[in-house]
């Protein structure tokens, strides 16, 4: 629970944060803007679509008489429309870091600076990181679509369908929400997906407590945009204790470890 509740704190951190740096909170709205729009259309159109798309994907039920049949549909349709909803917050997250990716890469260092202590940098070129994030982006967006698979197939179940899968399919989405905002400042310190991944799972209360607030402040429609700057700046802030020496486990997190990887980035 003292995790928990840690990863809400690091999460309000970065909004205030945001709050007291104003040029940067405004530097990091406008990839959200963008990817905003774009989703705001992709949500209406499934909105406007899925009686349409159940419809014609159970033709077996055509012959069924009322209620079974508006019943039946429409509990698909809205399945549907909640696991567009459910990888619409994973992927905007995914999708905003990509095309902010100079804009957070300079928020979260800008973050680093001031909180003192290291400033990372991958020593990478732009379009090499911006290739990395792109490649794991997408292996994320793998497993999420097959969590969201199976969490589908749970729904079907009675009772637990409507109660313990959408708490679960809350905790996914919030854990992979954590992880593709701390790669923005990890993967700086030369840290791969599959350890990031690690020390995530190492911390998982700490990741779910930063993330699941998330993932409900993003089902509001334009809070996402607003929170993304803060969401990035606690990200980071998360990331340093995540990758705080354990001599300086009383400093703030101000020194980095690098899992697998030799510390190189004293100068």
């Amino acid at each position: 629970m003292r995790d928990l509740g840690a990863g809400f704190g690091y999460l309000w951190k970065g909004q205030r944060w945001v709050a007291g740096h104003g040029r940067w909170f405004g530097f990091g709205l406008l990839p959200g803007l963008v990817t905003l729009v774009l989703y705001a259309g992709a949500l209406v159109g499934l909105w406007y679509g899925a009686d349409d798309f159940t419809a014609w994907s159970t033709p077996f039920a055509d012959d069924w008489s009322s209620p079974w049949l508006g019943l039946f549909r429409g509990f698909l349709t809205a399945l549907l429309f909640g696991l567009g909803l459910f990888l619409a917050v994973i992927t905007f997250t995914a999708v905003t870091l990509l095309v902010g990716q100079p804009f957070y890469e300079s928020l979260s260092e800008e973050v680093d600076r001031t909180e003192g202590g290291e400033v990372p940098e991958s020593g990478l070129s732009f379009w090499r990181d911006l290739w990395i994030s792109a490649r794991d982006s997408l292996r994320i967006l793998v497993r999420v679509a097959l969590y969201g698979i199976l969490l589908f197939g749970l729904g079907f179940i009675p009772v637990v369908g409507q109660t313990v899968v959408p708490v679960l399919g809350f905790c996914v989405s919030g854990f992979f929400l954590a992880e593709e905002l701390t790669a923005v400042a990890l993967q700086r310190r030369g840290i791969e997906l599959k350890e990031r991944l690690g020390l995530l799972r190492g911390r998982r209360m700490l990741t779910l407590g930063f993330g699941v607030p998330l993932t409900l402040a993003f089902l509001v429609p334009f809070v996402a945009v607003f929170l993304m700057p803060g969401a990035v700046a606690g990200a980071t802030l998360m990331a340093r204790e995540l990758t705080a020496r354990p001599e300086d486990a009383d400093g703030a997190g101000q020194g980095t470890r690098q899992p697998g990887v030799p510390l190189t980035l004293d100068k």
